[in-house]
């Protein structure tokens, strides 16, 4: 059997994360044709098959998928190694991925992107609003911001913020319809709702915490396309306050009655949890939050659980 070389496992790393031996090659200041060599020599070191090769790129089989969680641990170990040695700054380079609900995601790209950019300039951010796809044992992403905790014993999930959320009408609606005085008014307006069997976490079955009667008339998998019905005078829908608020085109409904409260959790591999590079972007998130907690947090009275 071929001699393996462990330098191989960074062209397999790279390639694994684009897809792409072009993209890959950027990456990594070299030719797609070294690093399809690479690859064909770490496959035959290991006598397996890492990736199948189609028209879209280059897809991870199963071997390859469990390559993988060893080769990230060993690059995470590597940075720290040479960080450590040269008495550097954490290495904050390469493409990470972050998997988050996208209503955080949302919120991440209009009030923080922009001093993750700063921050982090070599950083090539790939943020995917649909965690429910994503796979965490394959670690197809470095960090994922879910509603609930991870229990896998291999991750390392820690609550990120607490955030609080309310119905929300258009002002239009609100006008001309029945008058909205107590939940028990609810029952009597048309809700959007998330659909049932495409809900992901419990933690966005919302409407019954709102009131246990309560049916939506319209449904999606979306929460923008549930605001956006309200927005158009459809629908009532429950919102984070930090998406709600922030729409001029809706308003609060039982404000000082409906007050709905969810966490965050950021949640990363044992084994990359400590590089420089994974620590550097958790305090960033952390720092991030704490500076806009008065709008996740609102509003500061006693909350439904």
């Amino acid at each position: 059997m071929p001699d393996f070389a462990w330098d191989d496992l960074r062209f397999f790393l790279s390639v694994a994360e684009t897809g792409q031996l072009t993209t890959a090659a950027r990456r990594l200041r070299t030719s797609h044709v070294t690093v399809s060599r690479r690859i064909d020599r770490l496959e035959r070191a290991l006598g397996l098959r890492l990736f199948e090769r189609n028209p879209k790129g280059y897809e991870l089989t199963s071997h390859g998928r469990s390559l993988i969680v060893s080769a990230q641990g060993m690059a995470a170990q590597a940075d720290q190694l040479h960080a450590d040695l040269a008495g550097e700054e954490p290495l904050q380079q390469g493409l990470m991925r972050i998997a988050t609900p996208e209503g955080f995601g949302s919120y991440f790209s209009q009030c923080m992107l922009p001093a993750f950019v700063a921050q982090f300039p070599g950083i090539a951010l790939e943020l995917i609003a649909l965690p429910q796809i994503i796979s965490l044992s394959r670690r197809e992403t470095e960090m994922s911001i879910t509603l609930d905790p991870v229990k896998a014993s291999t991750f390392i999930s820690e609550k990120l913020t607490d955030y609080t959320l309310g119905v929300f009408g258009a002002p239009s609606y609100l006008a001309q319809a029945a008058p909205i005085r107590t939940r028990a008014d609810l029952l009597d307006h048309p809700f959007g709702g998330y659909i049932e069997d495409m809900i992901y976490a419990p933690g966005l079955d919302y409407l019954g915490d709102v009131h246990p009667r309560l049916r939506p008339s319209f449904k999606s998998s979306s929460i923008f396309n549930q605001q956006a019905a309200a927005q158009e005078g459809l629908v009532l829908c429950v919102l984070p306050h930090f998406i709600g608020s922030r729409d001029p085109r809706l308003q609060p409904v039982l404000g000082d009655v409906v007050r709905l409260r969810r966490s965050y959790w950021l949640n990363c591999h044992r084994d990359v949890h400590a590089a420089p590079r994974e620590q550097a972007v958790r305090r960033f998130l952390f720092a991030q939050i704490a500076h806009h907690a008065p709008v996740l947090h609102r509003p500061t009275l006693p909350l439904t659980e």
